[in-house]
């Protein structure tokens, strides 16, 4: 892996990881879905006005144009819609580590529906994935976690877990900053019915500093420059090579809560953290394939 694709990584698991942070700051202060539709008309106006700029253009096939649509749907009307609504509930820490295991998910259904053959290591690193995350769930809420909160949480990776199957395909015609703005407006139009009908009749906002930073920083970091690094990363080193960066999440995601949101770590949810990370750097590596992943300049 080239050291431009390294350092697209880290910068990609930091940016995603500080999501949750953000975004529990602004659901304590806002509606929901109306904020979050509100952020993906931001992020999707400025991706696709830069887009044009840069020459590129909404011409897609209609592959791409269904993989951009499903994209759109799993990752940022289902997946980050149930996170936002959960995180009214559910801590930022509990969120992005729930929202990590997203690689274990992703190997399991390529073993279930696409026929993928995992080696041991894979295996093991899968167990232990998921051992660890039922290990930080079980703990957290027997300390009086929100279950539903941690189902939404648990439906969104499964969400997320489709989007990603779709990414390469989306990109794939070279279009790649006007796609992520045209997902983003998918999500926008996804999610603006249910606001309007359950938001919009009591929509009381009080802008203060904090929602402000927090929106305007969640709209272009992790909404727009970190899918364009995740877009980027895929089409450079292929997608099991760039989902290995996300066993930094777990990690990440808690120390920045703990750090910016003064969230309580136990001593469990530390184990569980490094149970999560090693398993899904496990079935990572179990799934390398120098030989049959080309290199994209």
């Amino acid at each position: 892996m080239d050291i431009r694709a390294m350092l697209a990584g880290l910068a990609f698991g930091l940016m995603w990881s500080s999501a949750f942070t953000s975004a529990r700051m602004i659901v304590a202060e806002a509606p929901p879905l109306t904020a979050l539709s509100l952020r993906f008309l931001v992020s999707g106006v400025i991706g696709m006005a830069i887009a044009y700029a840069l020459g590129q253009r909404a011409r897609l096939s209609a592959a791409q144009w269904r993989a951009t649509v499903i994209f759109g749907l799993c990752q940022n009307a289902l997946y980050l819609g149930l996170n936002f609504i959960a995180m009214q509930t559910v801590e930022a820490s509990l969120a992005s580590i729930v929202a990590s295991t997203m690689p274990l998910w992703v190997a399991l259904v390529g073993v279930s529906f696409f026929g993928q053959t995992v080696r041991p290591i894979g295996w093991i690193g899968l167990i232990a994935g998921i051992a660890g995350a039922a290990l930080i769930m079980g703990t957290r809420v027997q300390a009086g976690a929100d279950p539903f909160g941690l189902l939404l949480c648990a439906i969104g990776v499964a969400s997320l877990s489709a989007a990603t199957l779709s990414v390469r395909v989306a990109s794939a015609g070279g279009n790649r900053l006007m796609v992520v703005g045209l997902q983003m407006m998918v999500g926008s139009i996804a999610l603006l019915p249910f606001a309007m009908i359950y938001e919009f009749p009591t929509l009381d906002v009080t802008l203060t500093p904090r929602l402000t930073l927090a929106f305007l920083y969640t709209t272009l970091i992790p909404g727009l420059l970190a899918t364009l690094v995740w877009f980027w990363l895929v089409e450079r080193i292929g997608a099991v090579r760039a989902a290995t960066f996300h066993f930094l999440n777990p990690f990440f995601g808690v120390a920045i809560a703990a750090l910016l949101l003064g969230e309580t770590i136990g001593t469990l949810d530390i184990v569980g953290v490094a149970i999560i990370a090693a398993g899904i750097l496990a079935v990572q590596l179990s799934k390398e394939a120098p030989q049959t992943e080309k290199r994209t300049a």
